[in-house]
């Protein structure tokens, strides 16, 4: 009943920037309750990672390998998550997906899945 939608994943040069935006809704309503809004990444061959998150006041956490890089931001009115991504290595090509933990169900459901945003990054 909750639908996430990804943009901003392409091809990028090492050392370039990309910008990954989420938002999430709903046939019904626009806002929403959410606890947690993260971003995960799956490279080829690999397992999905946890790339960063961050709560409804603010505190984030980052996987090693992209800290001093990555930056994630919220818009609580909005129901949007965004990934900032500097300085890409070769390494952080991958599919990206979102995900959000809701603070109410929806439809049984607390944790909701984007579709993948596929970021391809050349030496």
């Amino acid at each position: 009943q909750v639908q996430l939608v990804e943009s901003g994943g392409g091809l990028v040069q090492a050392g370039g920037s990309l910008r990954l935006s989420c938002t999430a809704s709903t046939a019904s309503r626009n806002i929403f309750s959410i606890n947690v809004m993260g971003w995960y990444r799956q490279g080829p061959e690999k397992q999905r990672e946890l790339v960063a998150s961050i709560t409804r006041g603010g505190n984030t956490n980052y996987a090693d390998s992209v800290k001093g890089r990555f930056t994630i931001s919220r818009d609580n009115v909005e129901n949007t998550v965004y990934l900032q991504m500097n300085s890409l290595k070769p390494e952080d090509t991958a599919v990206y997906y979102c995900n959000f933990l809701l603070a109410i169900a929806v439809a049984g459901r607390y944790g909701y899945w984007g579709q993948g945003t596929q970021v391809t990054v050349s030496s």
